[in-house]
């Protein structure tokens, strides 16, 4: 592949590890969500700056193909890892000798220095990419999306806690890899501050939004293709349905909004725009019981995982995005939303408060209590003028997380950790392994 203007002149080709989760799968159900939209929009961005890119996964369906070549200069190859199906995700650590085996086969079977370095995507593919590193001798770019300590500090009820194998490999993976992508300063400060990382090795590197899908100023046409009234008020939750995600805060709000202001109930409307995922699969009944036990049935809709496109117009016709979620990294939702024009209503937790301007683009609430998200709610009900500022705000701030700028810094950490590397092995070559 040709040399291309603002590409690294050191990196030619990448292994990128998404072991657990296909980037080629449908975001908002299973184990898909941000991180698949992630891996594979920097995949592309790479090969349009000339740097050419081969995903792994796990093939989940015997009848996946090996390789689908994904966009130009993008490769997702369908690893064998195990049983095809039933597998969750926290069955898959068995699995992983299986994916190292054919990972490596890879390099085996291609010309000496196949890729130049590896990037993995959660501590799964983290544990994949220490042996890749060794074994290939390039550097290792690791980005954890979530971490094992902070999600089992801010546990939603009935959730179930991260194993010890998880952190004992997270905690490997930090001390082995060349570089860790945070997707914000505050997930810089949990990898120093929980995982002892060393701070030089930590940069911060925000998540991109595509400009071009999710963009302003289609309320009305949105509204007509979902079949929503255009003077609907619409309350919208996107994301995997599981305890972490916590919709349940937005139907109990809901629910408050209305003992408040019973006269919004014709207007009202909440949709729930996703499928089960994580501990949500051990109740998959649980929200929809939760719906109807407080009356909602009409208010609330469920709607399955969309394409990127019809996800957008869900977004655009909202009158607030709810991303009640106990922790996120980063909150990709939110930043999409942002992008169509729809003021966040959101926890201020973890990548949140990057993701959402407090009072600029949306509003962040501290913990989970419902009746503070139905006062959050309520004020834009009833201030039209404050709803349609806060939407304008939203879309410069999420114009500030392009994906351009999310390419230009992944380069430039990926052209330090082979810097990094190739001083590593000149001065001690023993440590390359230790």
């Amino acid at each position: 592949m040709s040399q291309t203007p603002g590409a690294s002149r050191s990196i030619r080709r990448v292994a990128l590890l998404s072991a657990h989760t296909s980037p080629l799968e449908q975001p908002g159900g299973g184990d898909a969500g941000g991180m698949n939209v992630y891996v594979l929009e920097l995949s592309r961005r790479l090969a349009r700056r000339g740097v050419e890119v081969e995903v792994f996964t796990r093939a989940t369906s015997r009848h996946l193909p090996e390789r689908v070549d994904a966009a130009p200069g993008v490769v997702v190859r369908h690893v064998s890892a195990g049983p095809f199906e039933g597998l969750g995700k926290n069955d898959l650590p068995a699995q992983l000798c299986s994916f190292v085996r054919d990972v490596l086969r890879v390099e085996v079977e291609s010309d000496p220095g196949h890729f130049d370095l590896v990037h993995s995507h959660y501590w799964l593919s983290g544990q994949v990419g220490t042996v890749a590193r060794e074994r290939w001798d390039v550097p290792l770019v690791h980005t954890m999306h979530t971490m094992a300590k902070v999600k089992n500090a801010m546990l939603a009820d009935g959730d179930a806690a991260e194993p010890i194998g998880r952190i004992l490999g997270e905690e490997e993976i930090v001390r082995l890899a060349d570089r860790l992508v945070a997707n914000t300063d505050a997930e810089r400060g949990e990898l120093i501050d929980l995982y002892g990382a060393e701070p030089e090795r930590v940069r911060v590197v925000h998540p991109g939004v595509d400009t071009e899908v999710f963009r302003p100023g289609r309320r009305v046409e949105a509204r007509s293709s979902l079949g929503l009234a255009p003077d609907a008020i619409v309350l919208l939750f996107a994301g995997r349905i599981q305890p972490l995600k916590a919709p349940d805060v937005l139907v109990e709000a809901t629910a408050l909004l209305l003992q408040r202001r019973p006269d919004l109930r014709d207007r009202l409307v909440v949709p729930i725009v996703g499928g089960m995922s994580g501990s949500g699969l051990d109740r998959p009944t649980a929200l929809a019981e939760l719906v109807e036990a407080r009356g909602l049935g009409d208010v609330v809709r469920f709607e399955p995982p969309v394409a990127q496109d019809r996800l957008a117009d869900w977004y655009a016709a909202a009158t607030a995005v709810c991303v009640p979620s106990y922790n996120e990294s980063f909150g990709l939702v939110a930043i999409e939303a942002q992008a169509c024009g729809a003021p966040v209503v959101a926890a201020n937790v973890g990548g949140l408060s990057t993701a959402v301007a407090d009072g600029v683009s949306g509003i962040l609430v501290d913990g989970h209590d419902p009746a503070d998200y139905a006062t959050a709610f309520e004020s834009l009900v009833d201030d039209p003028a404050l709803a349609e500022e806060l939407g304008r705000k939203a879309v410069e701030h999420a114009a500030g997380f392009g994906w351009d700028v999310t390419v230009d810094r992944t380069l430039q950490v990926y052209d330090e950790a082979l810097a990094a590397h190739r001083s590593l092995r000149d001065l001690e070559p023993s440590r390359i392994t230790s």
